[in-house]
C-alpha cells in the first residue's frame, strides 16, 4: 500500500470508528409514548382518575379507562421519579380532619393507580398541586382556605402530615375577593422557591422552600402584585428561567414578568388581553380564564378563556413580551385546563362543561393550533398530565 492509499485507508477508519462511537455513546432517544392521567370531579359520568395512552409520533389516543377511584380529584401532580402520582381531593375531611386532602398513588406496570396514603390539607378547597424537584415535598394549594401547605414524601412514595402552612391575610376590590383564594403553587427552576398566585389578594405571593425539611416561609419581596381585580389564577415559568406568565381570572387578562433568579422576585413587564381585540379588555359576564403553558420551546405561551371557549396562542419575544396571534376555538365546552404533550408537537383541552379531550396539533413554526378532529370521552375533565411510557 502506498502512502496516498494508507491515508485514504486511515481517514475511512477513523471516520467509521467516530462515527461507531458517536452512535454507541449517543443521548437515548426522547420518549414518544405517554400514558396520560386526567384528573376529574365525580359525577354520573367519573369515579376519580382516568388514563389513556398516547403516540407523539402518529397521535394516536387509547381508549381512556378508569385508574384509580378519587372523590374529586381534580388536580394532578406526577413525582420526578415518574413512578407516583399526586391528586388534591376537593372534601370536606380527611382522617376525620377539617379541610381538604391529598392522595398518594403508586403508578402499577399496567398504567392504574393505587392509594399509598392520604393527608389533610389543613385549609379547604385545595385546586392544585406541584411536586418538587427533588420529590420530597408536595405542596398544595387552598382555594377555599386561602392558604398553601407542604407534606412530606416519604421514601415510598406516600405523603405524611404537614410540615409547612402559610394562612394568607387580605382581600382586593372586587365581590369575588373579599377573602384570600390561593389558586395554584409552582416551583422556581432552581427550586429554591414557592409561587402562590391568590386571586382573592390580586398576588403571586412567594416563599423560600426548604425540600429537605418541607417548610415554606416568606420571601423577601414576599410578593408580586398585579393590577386590582385581575384575579391571579395559574402561573407558569419560560422554560429558558428568565421569565414568568400569570394568567388572570377575572378581567382576562395575561401579565409577563421578568425573573430574578438570585432573589426568587417578579418584576412586571407587561400585561395583555386573552381575548380577541373585537371583545374589548376587562371583565366579561360568565368569562373567565383558566390555565397557561409555556411551550417547551419557549416561543409560544398559551391560555384557556371559559365562556369564550378558546386558547389564547401568543408569541414570545427575547424580552419576554408576548403578543397574541390566534384564539383557536377549543373544541369544548369550558376548558378549565389545557395540557401540551411533552414533545410540544400536540395539545389537549379539557371540556369540565362538555365531559370531552379535543386534541390539536402544534405549527412548531408560528404556534397556532390545528384541530385533529379526535375527542376522547372523560367526565368533568379538569387536570391532564403525562409520563413516558413504553
Amino acid at each position: 500500500m502506498n502512502h496516498r492509499r494508507f491515508l485514504q485507508h486511515l481517514l475511512v477508519t477513523t471516520t467509521a470508528l467516530v462515527g461507531l462511537g458517536s452512535t454507541a455513546f449517543a443521548a437515548p432517544a426522547a420518549p414518544t409514548k405517554f400514558r396520560a392521567y386526567v384528573g376529574t370531579y365525580n359525577g354520573k359520568k367519573s369515579q376519580g382518575i382516568y388514563t389513556f395512552t398516547f403516540n407523539a409520533v402518529t397521535g394516536e389516543l387509547g381508549k381512556p379507562e378508569l385508574a384509580g377511584e378519587a372523590m374529586n380529584a381534580s388536580f394532578l401532580a406526577v413525582h420526578p421519579d415518574g413512578k407516583h402520582l399526586y391528586a388534591v381531593g376537593e372534601v370536606s375531611a380527611v382522617g376525620g380532619k377539617k379541610g381538604g386532602g391529598v392522595s398518594a398513588f403508586a403508578i402499577q406496570p399496567d398504567g392504574k393507580l393505587k392509594l399509598l396514603s392520604q393527608a389533610s390539607t389543613v385549609g379547604s378547597g385545595p385546586c392544585h398541586l406541584s411536586v418538587d424537584k427533588t420529590g420530597r415535598t408536595v405542596l398544595a394549594a387552598n382555594y377555599g382556605g386561602g392558604s398553601v401547605v407542604a407534606l412530606p414524601i416519604k421514601a415510598d412514595g406516600s405523603v405524611g402530615e404537614h410540615t409547612g402552612f402559610v394562612q394568607h391575610e387580605g382581600k382586593s376590590v372586587t365581590k369575588r375577593q373579599s377573602q384570600p383564594n390561593a389558586h395554584s403553587v409552582n416551583l422556581s427552576p432552581d427550586n429554591r422557591f414557592a409561587f402562590v398566585a391568590d386571586l382573592g389578594l390580586d398576588k403571586v405571593l412567594i416563599y423560600k422552600l426548604d425540600a429537605a425539611k418541607g417548610t415554606i416561609v416568606a420571601n423577601e419581596p414576599a410578593f408580586a402584585a398585579v393590577a386590582p381585580g385581575s384575579g391571579p389564577r395559574h402561573f407558569a415559568f419560560h422554560p429558558g428561567g428568565k421569565f414568568a406568565y400569570l394568567i388572570n381570572e377575572i378581567n382576562l387578562t395575561m401579565a409577563a414578568f421578568s425573573y430574578d433568579a438570585a432573589k426568587g422576585a417578579l418584576t412586571e413587564i407587561q400585561t395583555v388581553s386573552t381575548l380577541p381585540a373585537a371583545d374589548g379588555p376587562g371583565p366579561k359576564p360568565g368569562w373567565s380564564t383558566a390555565e397557561v403553558v409555556a411551550h417547551p420551546s419557549g416561543k409560544f405561551l398559551y391560555g384557556s378563556n371559559r365562556g369564550h371557549d378558546t386558547i389564547a396562542v401568543f408569541s414570545v419575544a427575547a424580552d419576554g413580551k408576548i403578543t397574541l396571534v390566534q384564539n383557536a376555538p377549543a373544541e369544548v365546552k369550558t376548558p378549565r385546563n389545557f395540557n401540551l404533550d411533552p414533545t410540544g408537537q400536540w395539545l389537549f383541552t379539557e371540556g369540565q362543561g362538555s365531559d370531552t379531550i379535543a386534541l390539536f396539533r402544534v405549527n412548531q413554526g408560528n404556534g397556532t393550533l390545528s384541530p385533529t378532529d379526535q375527542r376522547l370521552e372523560v367526565g368533568t375533565p379538569v387536570c391532564l398530565k403525562f409520563i413516558p411510557w413504553k
